[in-house]
């Protein structure tokens, strides 16, 4: 299990250098930074440089290795510019069983979170490739006087080895999530991305691809 307090704090540890291209931030694949108070020792992530599709990190999650996340933060002065996320994904490995609404089932082939913070208290969506979890829910809310973070089945199941490119409306999904719908709510400053694949829970392998993450103005 992730623990979200030592997620968060690790996106503001490792800044990452990214480029931006007119009105867009485009994601160095090359600079996703371990969490390291929340890591295992065993790094199973690699960065492939496809010379068609681009570099993309690969997760490769085999039991009983300890898991691992790895984050991007969004540079100082960027943090209230951007409003949609978009990227591409593909499940290589699905953990067996894995439904992140099911207690002890917790456990994804890809993982997405997303970030933002006011003032000491942090606020995380974790969007899940999930096995068999039902695609569209909503569960595992937290809510804490310095944290609070709900878990969104963005995919499930098949197909394998498949890109599939996802866009959110960071706005929306925070007021959504957090302000209940209100469409005038404030808006935090967007601090950064994490990924992980994981398989602890059901002791099974778990595999995923990550790539082409941009942020862009509207």
């Amino acid at each position: 299990m992730r623990r979200l307090l030592l997620l968060v704090l690790a996106v503001t540890l490792a800044p990452a250098l990214a480029r931006a291209e007119g009105r867009e931030l485009v994601f160095d694949m090359h600079k996703f930074q371990k969490v390291d108070r929340d890591s295992g020792p065993v790094n199973y992530y690699t960065v492939v440089d496809d010379p068609d599709a681009g570099a993309y990190i690969h997760s490769e999650y085999k039991p009983p290795l300890e898991t691992m996340s790895r984050a991007y933060a969004v540079p100082d002065g960027l943090r209230k510019a951007f409003h949609k996320l978009s990227w591409t994904w593909r499940a290589i490995a699905l953990p067996t069983g894995g439904n992140e609404c099911a207690k002890d089932k917790g456990d994804s082939a890809a993982v997405i979170y997303v970030t933002w913070k006011r003032g000491l208290k942090w606020y995380v969506l974790k969007y899940v490739w999930s096995a068999v979890g039902p695609k569209g829910v909503t569960c595992d809310k937290k809510g804490f006087l310095v944290n609070a973070q709900e878990t969104v089945i963005q995919e499930s199941g098949g197909p394998l080895n498949t890109w599939v490119t996802e866009e959110l409306d960071l706005d929306a999904e925070y007021r959504k999530h957090f302000e209940n719908g209100d469409p005038k709510a404030d808006v935090p400053d967007f601090m950064g991305v994490g990924i992980m694949s994981d398989g602890d829970q059901t002791h099974s392998r778990s595999s995923a691809d990550f790539a082409k993450f941009v942020l862009k103005d509207r």
